[in-house]
């Protein structure tokens, strides 16, 4: 059935969501607004992340519930936030944090839509509900990288 094809994408999707969210707060530590909600956000997609897992298993998938998505040089990022902090371009990394956060969380909820759909037209009740329990907060996710894109582009973008 290649609703597994789609759980297993959706799945894969996710966890590079949450590995970016925790790059990202990590990276941008010394900005506690950025570095708090990131946490916040990659908190939904870890708990996506276990949701699916468990209800792959009805299709016979084995997804990991807790897959690694804490960067791999967590004490350098935040050696690096600030070393960063110093210099005028943190800034722009953090655009172009924002903007890949955004750009992912745009494919994930495409995923969970297409999964929505085929769960609908499979009758699996049950992926139907966790579709619609966590596409919300895909749709948030997005929402807030975009809203911070806004809000702080026109500063970062003409100083």
């Amino acid at each position: 059935m290649k609703l597994k094809v789609a759980i297993r994408e959706l799945h894969r999707s996710e966890r590079k969501l949450a590995r970016a969210l925790d790059v990202v707060s990590e990276r941008h530590r010394t900005d506690q607004d950025i570095a708090h909600l990131a946490h916040d956000l990659a908190g939904w997609s870890k708990s996506h992340l276990a949701q699916l897992a468990d209800h792959g298993r009805h299709y016979g998938l084995r997804l990991s519930a807790e897959p690694r998505t804490r960067a791999l040089s967590g004490a350098i990022q935040s050696r690096l936030s600030a070393l960063l902090r110093r210099r005028p371009e943190p800034g722009l990394l953090l655009l172009a944090d924002l903007r890949h956060i955004h750009r992912l969380a745009a494919g994930v909820s495409l995923d969970w839509e297409l999964l929505g759909q085929a769960a609908q037209a499979a009758k699996d009740h049950e992926l139907l509900d966790l579709t619609s329990r966590c596409h919300p907060e895909t749709l948030r996710q997005m929402r807030w990288a975009n809203a911070m894109l806004k809000e702080l582009s026109p500063q970062i973008l003409t100083s």
